[in-house]
């Protein structure tokens, strides 16, 4: 509560004017307060100050909108908070949205070249993609990561959907360009990508497999999402019970603190209990 109040304290700061100070510290706060996040090992706290925090971000890019360190901070964080903590559909989407506007301006910033991608015709996009360099790769990779997202709360719409190719075509440069990035997350991207699908209807349990072990070794295992979603995915949809329940189990009993995972690690062990507490009617 008292964090809830700081912020608030904050944002009248702003509406009253006194923003100047602030702007000019605008992008270690950001990238700060982004990384606290993450760390934080309390998820009913970082639930509750968020939105104060979200609205900040709004506020400084008001007057910053060229900041590519506030877009992508904006971009990560309305996308996480959506995905983590809104059950409805409509605010969903609605976050997502401006999660994903914030994503493509920050990359457009970062190379003209890469403006649009969204609406570039595939073969287009695709040579535009092997002109990226690790200068962008961060930039890429925020755009490809908030996309996802998008995509699964719009998956009522197969125009949306359509678009799981282009954010797989963006995590496969990603690999190209550093597999270790962020600890391999984009080899998790293209293991659920892999695994979304049936094997009658396209998908490739065992290419997702492969991706889920990767992302996994390259994470050092600390990256407990990882195991969940290979759970969820490969083992649920290939009905292997016995791999199931082991990697959710050791979610469960794993110690969560790990840098900068922490706080996706506490709600990895939530979902792990639920699929676990499921898994009778599923098998």
């Amino acid at each position: 509560m008292k964090y809830k109040v700081i912020l608030s304290g904050v944002l009248l700061w702003l509406v009253s004017g006194c923003s100047s100070v602030l702007e000019s510290k605008a992008q270690q706060f950001g990238q700060n307060f982004s990384q606290a996040v993450l760390e934080n090992n309390d998820p009913v706290l970082v639930e509750q100050a968020l939105p104060s925090y979200l609205l900040l971000l709004d506020a400084l890019l008001k007057n910053q909108s060229q900041n590519m360190a506030l877009l992508k901070a904006a971009a990560k964080l309305n996308s996480a908070y959506a995905s983590a903590f809104v059950s409805d559909t409509g605010r969903g989407k609605g976050l997502n949205d401006k999660a994903l506007d914030y994503a493509a301006k920050a990359l457009c910033l970062k190379n003209k070249n890469l403006c649009q991608l969204q609406t570039l015709p595939i073969d287009e996009m695709a040579f535009r993609l092997t002109q990226v360099s690790k200068v962008e790769l961060d930039s890429l990779y925020v755009l490809g990561s908030v996309w996802a997202g998008w995509i699964q709360v719009h998956s009522d719409d197969w125009n949306a959907i359509a678009d799981l190719a282009r954010v797989k075509m963006i995590m496969q440069r990603v690999l190209a360009l550093d597999e270790n990035y962020q600890q391999g997350e984009a080899h998790l991207y293209l293991g659920v990508l892999a695994t979304l699908l049936s094997p009658a209807l396209g998908g490739q349990p065992e290419v997702g497999k492969s991706h889920f072990e990767k992302a996994l070794v390259l994470s050092e295992g600390k990256n407990l999402i990882a195991k969940v979603y290979y759970a969820k995915f490969y083992a649920r949809n290939t009905f292997n019970r016995e791999l199931h329940d082991a990697l959710l189990q050791e979610v469960v009993a794993a110690n969560p603190q790990a840098e900068k995972l922490t706080l996706s690690n506490l709600l990895a062990q939530q979902q792990a209990k639920t699929l676990l507490a499921s898994a009778d009617d599923y098998f």
